[in-house]
């Protein structure tokens, strides 16, 4: 539904050219906001958004969330850090900064406009979970000097940070905890399972497990995603989460190259290797707590996500 004038809410979400946030941007464009988009374009896109440059509503900032942002907004998403393994170990240093001192400063204009701030967190801050499925009040099980830990452990202190300052400051924080989430405008060259996979049978290329392939994640469409982003937002004043959001069908990566094999009619075969340090065995959420707070459930199934997700590759592999 359209926001008229008066409803309608100046929104800043940083890391708006990536993956997820153009998808958020859409959404709060096409309910009537305006959307100051804010990228430093490490890891986003000007392809993500070029689709938007007609709209007056909508406005693109190159920045780094690591510096202080002076703007005047209604509420802000702090979407800013690269998020696959490829990208935030190429700078492992840069990656624990952008989730830090980003969420410092995002929170410090929070702070400043007295507006609601949403952090985006991740189901990697469960590290390789002892406890099957993950709910939000299971600490976790993080190696906190590994080759990932400038990711998970930069995202852990961000939901400190945020936490203390709803406690402290009385700020209004929404924290979700992302699971494995795709779809179209993902980066082809990410590192990630589902892109690795649909790229490499898309060319007919070996499909690369990692392991035996029997370790599971559960895969969660971007659209079910921003509609369990946009309903933490609006919830309740004072529910701060975390909130889990992500899809709880669970599929063995073996399962899932599998599919893909099928939905592309690729003659691949798969090509196993071992295991990279740290990567976890099983991911999937509880989302007792988004459904029962939010009424928020994943609709889109793996097959027909998939199969959206390899019709936006298929021009990256021709």
């Amino acid at each position: 539904m359209s926001r008229n004038y008066q409803s309608r809410k100046r929104v800043l979400v940083t890391g708006g050219a990536g993956f997820l946030g153009s998808h958020l941007i859409d959404r709060l464009l096409d309910r009537g906001d305006e959307v100051v988009c804010v990228d430093n374009l490490f890891t986003g896109a000007k392809r993500n958004i070029d689709h938007l440059h007609g709209n007056p509503r909508f406005e693109f900032l190159r920045h780094d969330v690591c510096f202080p942002l002076y703007v005047e907004v209604d509420e802000i998403y702090n979407l800013a850090c690269p998020a696959s393994p490829i990208h935030y170990q190429y700078d492992p240093v840069q990656t624990t900064k952008t989730s830090v001192i980003g969420a410092i400063n995002m929170l410090g204009l929070a702070k400043r406009l007295k507006c609601k701030v949403f952090q985006a967190s991740t189901s990697e801050v469960y590290g390789d979970p002892h406890v099957h499925p993950q709910k939000e009040d299971y600490w976790g099980n993080v190696n906190p000097i590994g080759i990932r830990s400038c990711y998970d452990e930069g995202k852990r202190c961000a939901e400190t940070l945020f936490f203390d300052y709803h406690r402290q400051m009385n700020l209004d924080v929404k924290v979700v905890r992302i699971f494995n989430t795709y779809g179209p405008r993902m980066h082809p060259a990410d590192g990630r399972v589902v892109s690795n996979f649909i790229m490499q049978a898309l060319k007919g290329e070996p499909i690369t497990l990692y392991g035996d392939g029997s370790q599971t994640r559960s895969f969660c469409f971007v659209d079910d995603l921003i509609e369990g982003f946009l309903r933490l937002m609006d919830s309740e004043p004072g529910f701060a989460g975390p909130v889990n959001i992500g899809n709880p069908n669970e599929f063995t990566i073996r399962e899932l190259a599998e599919l893909v094999i099928e939905l592309t009619g690729s003659s691949s075969t798969l090509d196993y290797r071992p295991l990279p340090q740290d990567d976890p065995m099983q991911r999937k959420p509880d989302i007792s707590l988004a459904q029962s707070k939010l009424g928020w459930e994943p609709t889109v199934q793996l097959r027909e996500g998939l199969q959206r997700t390899i019709d936006y590759f298929r021009e990256f592999a021709a």
